[in-house]
């Protein structure tokens, strides 16, 4: 399988989106927009060259939507590989080719967040241990921050102190999400509109910037669902699915 890597020149006609084909999609559009500010700061976009989850996203610790302490490594937003792409290695081929760019920029190592199991939106515990990654940091309720140092002098990275802390959170249910995964763009305003209909106050907090995300109380800045200052989910929501988080609370 080749490689491609998205650049401004070819960001608006390569297929990079997950499972969405439709280029015009309110989703494709929104993630496109975020990629295309991020690549200045040295995201980098690598994917097979075919229609499909094949892909790595990372970029420099520093320029992350997320809140970690990891100055001097390269955070891997997201390695999907998926479907029929699975079972040929191109993990592998993917996550080689970012140790290898990785460390010709000089970089420390490499930062990823995943979970004390396999869940969604997150890096697979399991896979990444097999790589030869460690847990450098936890937070509750399961978010483990799991790092590949290149030295093993390197400084461990860690989770920033506001992902421990929701004392000041208001009360009932409160959204955080960014434009970095474009599922987001379709159905936070879905689930708004779910909340309106059953009279229920949903807070919703679009995180804007680099810097508001590393300020999020959640270490998946991307979404996180909190109920009185506890998080409920970081998992992205369909509209049944967040019915029947409501139902649960008896709302």
């Amino acid at each position: 399988m080749e490689l491609v890597r998205i650049t401004h020149e070819n960001i608006e006609e390569e297929h990079i989106c997950c499972a969405i084909s439709n280029k015009k999609d309110v989703q494709v559009v929104s993630k496109k927009d975020w990629l295309k500010d991020r690549l200045d700061e040295g995201l980098v976009f690598l994917k097979g060259d075919v229609r499909g989850k094949c892909f790595i996203e990372y970029i420099p610790a520093e320029y992350a939507w997320a809140p970690v302490e990891a100055d001097g490594y390269m955070y891997i937003d997201c390695l999907w590989v998926s479907g029929q792409f699975k079972g040929h290695g191109y993990s592998s081929l993917l996550l080689g080719e970012c140790i290898r760019d990785s460390k010709a920029k000089g970089k420390k190592g490499l930062v990823i967040l995943s979970s004390k199991k396999k869940m969604g939106f997150l890096a697979d515990p399991k896979y990444m241990r097999y790589k030869g990654f460690g847990t450098a940091d936890t937070a509750d309720p399961y978010f483990e921050l799991m790092y590949l140092p290149f030295d093993e002098d390197a400084e461990k990275p860690r989770f920033r102190d506001n992902v421990h802390k929701h004392e000041d959170m208001p009360e009932g249910f409160v959204l955080y999400y960014t434009n970095q995964c474009p599922f987001t763009a379709k159905y936070v305003p879905l689930l708004e509109d779910v909340a309106k209909a059953r009279g229920v106050s949903l807070s919703v907090v679009h995180i804007r910037s680099g810097e508001e995300a590393k300020n999020a109380p959640c270490p998946f800045a991307t979404f996180s669902l909190f109920y009185d200052g506890e998080l409920v989910t970081h998992e992205i929501l369909s509209k049944g699915k967040f019915e029947k988080i409501l139902s649960s609370k008896g709302l």
